[in-house]
């Protein structure tokens, strides 16, 4: 008990001290939405019926899969930090577990779990709905927890990298389309009844009168914790080096260097391993997911949602590499951006366009539109993903100094979650105008994309170069200490907002977080479709219009897409000049 009290008193610590500028702005800004939710989910317990158990299944589903994009979950408070103390394993899970409890997540999903009082069926079962919502909050955070320590080990290994990234990106996507299913297997808007059973269901069911299931909640918990207790002494094991040969770089000019240096790293680093495979896992299960409504129509469009997200997965490139870049300051004419380039492109872009093929010719078409997108999102992604990292560089863990958990690549997770919704939005722009000639006036598309793609290449790479160039060295001592030369900002720097009103930074988040939403989807994909006669698809609202308002409201979402980003960048853009 000792443990457990003294490491929840340094969490507390921890994070009253952290909780400041951008970093508390954030986490109001993730409590507020996480508070909307919850308020959603105690709605549907007044709804009654299994809605209550779907809405648990999906909070259950966001504990295990929401830490793979913020680093791993929040690391607080580390193993690493009681390695020497020689506490026993069970003792260590056991403090960290009651500190887990310390924080904005655990209490937004509290009060989500208080739809558990409002889902009993008698005034007893209410009274039974408090041991309930605090042995559900700790199966889901233990099933959190034990995941991570699970992806982690995974990620020792390169068949455990992509297989990581395969379950991974099949969560994501059908978090993404969840109304697939509901439609496909509810039956009539009907809940299945295998969701009620599930692990976050049986806080439910004890509230319903099944009160075996409280104490299959505390085997659970016993269970999972010494699972993930088993696994904490595993964490600070190295993963054996492969003693296979390697065949030596034969590279005759320095950016031949650079690109059999990137390919190796592609084909080596297991954190890129799982990035690649979790991108393309996430576009080939979120375009194939209305198969099981007997729509092919999203299959084609996989590739492009596969590339997008693999430039998001890998915007913070330089960061990631870590103090590295100091071979490249010291090798002149080495075309290190140029390099990284080439090699983004040949890792990704023969997968995409293999995709792309073998999708569109399940489907028949539409060849002109997939590739259109291919060719201008390939050129795009491969001209921003250098650019946005050198511009908005988030200092990272050097490779040989990442800890235990290899999902913590930096410690500055906001600022990263920031530059990945950047970058989907930036790289998708970068196809919108292929993908519009291509509804209009068929292969002319094509043309475009390619011509988009080559421009953004070269043009987005000679930005990036010149950036390096005039500022590698600042960059390198971002790397290396966290700070900018000037002494400003910690890690993240670049990254930073500027000084404003909370509720302007609120605003600034809210933009660039979702302004991609009725940006791409509700405005640039709806018109695609409109276009193409393919009505009442999806959640493309425009699809469901009479035909007069089918455009106006398409072309609404894209302005309104376009103005949420604007009005953040003048915001940002205006406090900067204040500063």
């Amino acid at each position: 008990m000792a443990v457990a009290v003294t490491m929840v008193r340094m969490k507390v610590a921890i994070l009253r001290h952290s909780a400041k500028g951008q970093r508390g702005g954030t986490m109001a800004m993730g409590g507020t939405l996480g508070l909307v939710l919850a308020a959603g989910t105690i709605y549907l317990a007044f709804l009654g019926g299994d809605w209550p158990a779907a809405a648990y299944a999906v909070w259950m589903l966001g504990w295990i899969i929401g830490p793979v994009f913020s680093g791993g979950g929040d690391e607080t408070l580390r193993p690493e930090f009681f390695s020497l103390i020689g506490l026993p394993a069970r003792r260590m899970a056991a403090g960290l577990l009651v500190s887990a409890f310390v924080g904005v997540a655990p209490v937004i999903s509290l009060v989500a779990l208080a739809g558990l009082v409002v889902a009993a069926t008698t005034p007893v079962n209410a009274l039974v709905a408090v041991p309930a919502m605090v042995l559900q909050l700790a199966v889901f955070v233990l099933l959190s927890k034990v995941a991570v320590a699970l992806l982690g080990i995974a990620l020792r290994s390169r068949a455990g990298a992509v297989a990581a990234g395969v379950i991974n990106g099949a969560v994501l996507a059908f978090l993404g389309q969840a109304w697939v299913f509901a439609v496909a297997f509810g039956q009539g808007g009907q809940i299945p009844e295998f969701v009620r059973y599930l692990p976050s269901g049986w806080g439910l069911l004890a509230v319903r009168g099944e009160y075996p299931a409280l104490a299959a909640m505390a085997v659970l918990i016993v269970l999972l914790l010494a699972a993930w207790a088993a696994l904490l002494s595993r964490r600070a094991g190295a993963s054996r080096p492969s003693a296979r040969g390697r065949r030596p770089m034969r590279a005759a000019t320095g950016r031949g260097a650079v690109v059999a240096k990137e390919l190796r790293t592609w084909s080596r680093d297991l954190v890129r391993n799982h990035q690649l495979t979790f991108a393309l896992a996430y576009g080939v299960f979120f375009a194939g997911a209305p198969l099981v409504l007997g729509w092919t129509g999203m299959l084609p469009w996989a590739a492009p949602i596969f590339i997008i997200m693999a430039a998001a997965m890998t915007a913070n490139v330089y960061g990631t590499d870590g103090t590295v870049l100091w071979l490249a300051l010291m090798t002149p004419g080495s075309s290190d951006v140029r390099g990284r380039q080439l090699a983004w492109l040949v890792t990704v872009g023969p997968v995409a366009v293999l995709v792309a093929v073998a999708f569109t010719l399940v489907t028949g078409g539409p060849w002109a539109l997939v590739l259109a997108a291919v060719a201008a999102l390939l050129g795009g992604a491969a001209g921003l993903v250098p650019l946005i990292s050198v511009y908005g560089l988030v200092p990272g863990t050097d490779p040989q100094r990442r800890t235990g958990n290899p999902l913590r690549t930096s410690e500055d997770d906001g600022a990263l979650t920031g530059l990945a919704y950047l970058t989907l939005a930036l790289v998708a722009l970068t196809g919108a105008p292929a993908v519009a000639v291509a509804a209009l006036s068929g292969w002319w598309g094509v043309l475009v994309g390619l011509v988009t793609g080559v421009l953004c290449y070269w043009g987005f790479g000679l930005l990036a170069q010149r950036r390096l160039a005039a500022q590698g060295p600042e960059l390198l001592h971002l790397m290396r200490t966290g700070r900018r030369p000037d002494g400003r900002a910690a890690a993240g720097a670049s990254y930073k907002l500027p000084d404003m009103p909370k509720v302007q930074r609120a605003i600034v988040i809210t933009g660039v977080s979702f302004g991609a939403i009725p940006l791409i989807p509700q405005g640039v994909l709806a018109a695609v479709f409109i276009s193409d006669g393919r009505l009442r698809q999806s959640w493309f609202l425009a699809t469901y219009m009479p035909p007069g308002l089918r455009w106006p409201v398409a072309i609404g979402f894209m302005v309104l897409g376009l103005a949420m980003y604007g009005v953040s960048l003048w915001l940002v853009q205006r406090a900067k000049k204040k500063t």
